[in-house]
């Protein structure tokens, strides 16, 4: 399903209190982006309990309940279905059915009358109960099942893309270990990736919580070796070793800023690649950041930083080229990370500036 319009999680709660308690709801994002947890939280606000509901690891009978016989009074003996008991409650609640578009197509069929009607065979959700469901999008490389059209249909479908700015709030709120929030606060980019092919970690909300909850019951002070050992097992590869590093840099106080501002240098020890390459990616998505698409946007600041970085990446090829390359090199797509206006004056001014260092 395309997402053609969709919300954060900042806005998702508003969208659910407007939306859920008229009609069902499916949320759609990639996995680890957090629909689990934001749903429960949505119960929670409202004061309801959240029955979450495995689609994946259920069976038709799970969901219609099993047939019992009765005997009325004139003595006439016929079959009943009783509901699960998880869904006969005298209190409203929120019904979460998790991973809906994984399920069995015959559980996607038996969830018809419920989604529709708030209804199991003769039992009736308690007034005022919310459906909510949740799915993976085909391109997340999920063990997916094509969701019959009249179940599709039953729900208003909402879109969840990841933000960092939310993430970063909520992280802090929910006393994530600071190495996390702070690495995230540097790195944005590396919150989230779209599922590896393969049968490999990699990088989300949920994934970078991981990592959280792992450093923090390590305990304080783990050296490097454990930390990317920590880290490869929790996120992308590649973001394992950025954190590695960044954390050796930290613990060498050697901080980007400081080298913007001229306080310290680029690290030129063999030993510190991995540290230098950290700094150049960093400086790159800094770059990438600070520096407007059109220079006639450009603040006296923009300006100032570009004259400064151009000096920074002099330096840095100095260092190692191969590295000052990568951060001016265009993405994986081929498309130009930085402003054109500023590889152009890169391209202008560079040799000139070379000459006066030697000079």
């Amino acid at each position: 399903m395309r997402a053609l319009h969709p919300i954060t999680p900042a806005d998702l709660p508003e969208v659910l209190l407007r939306v859920s308690l008229a009609r069902p709801v499916h949320l759609w994002g990639a996995p680890g982006i957090g629909k689990t947890s934001m749903v429960e939280s949505f119960a929670h606000d409202l004061g309801m309990d959240c029955v979450t509901l495995m689609a994946t690891q259920l069976a038709p009978e799970d969901i219609a309940g099993v047939p019992q016989l009765v005997t009325r009074d004139d003595g006439i003996t016929f079959s009943r279905f009783a509901p699960p008991e998880m869904l006969v409650r005298t209190d409203p609640f929120v019904l979460f059915l998790d991973e809906l578009n994984g399920a069995r197509p015959e559980v996607q069929k038996s969830l018809y009358s419920l989604v529709l009607t708030g209804r199991v065979g003769e039992y009736r959700l308690a007034a005022g109960s919310v459906v909510i469901a949740a799915g993976n999008r085909a391109t997340d490389s999920a063990a997916l099942k094509p969701m019959p059209a009249p179940l599709l249909n039953r729900f208003v479908h909402i879109h969840l893309r990841s933000s960092v700015d939310d993430w970063l709030a909520w992280a802090v709120r929910a006393q994530l270990n600071p190495l996390v929030v702070e690495y995230i606060t540097h790195r944005p980019d590396h919150l989230h990736v779209e599922p590896p092919k393969s049968e490999e970690a990699f990088s989300s909300p949920r994934s970078w919580h991981a990592l959280s909850d792992a450093l923090t019951s390590w305990g304080d002070g783990p050296d490097v070796q454990t930390v990317a050992m920590l880290a490869s097992g929790c996120v992308t590869a590649t973001h394992a070793a950025s954190f590695a590093a960044w954390y050796k840099m930290r613990a060498r106080a050697s901080d980007l800023e400081s080298i913007i501002r001229g306080d310290l240098r680029w690290p030129v020890d063999v030993a510190d690649r991995d540290l230098l390459h950290f700094l150049a990616l960093s400086f790159r998505a800094r770059l990438s950041k600070d520096l407007p698409a059109d220079v006639r946007h450009a603040s006296q600041g923009a300006k100032q930083f570009a004259i400064r970085a151009k000096d920074l990446l002099i330096e840095l090829a100095d260092v190692s080229l191969e590295i000052a390359q990568i951060v001016v090199a265009p993405d994986e797509s081929g498309t130009s990370v930085l402003p054109a206006w500023f590889l152009a004056e890169l391209v202008r001014d560079v040799p000139r500036l070379a000459s006066q260092r030697s000079s």
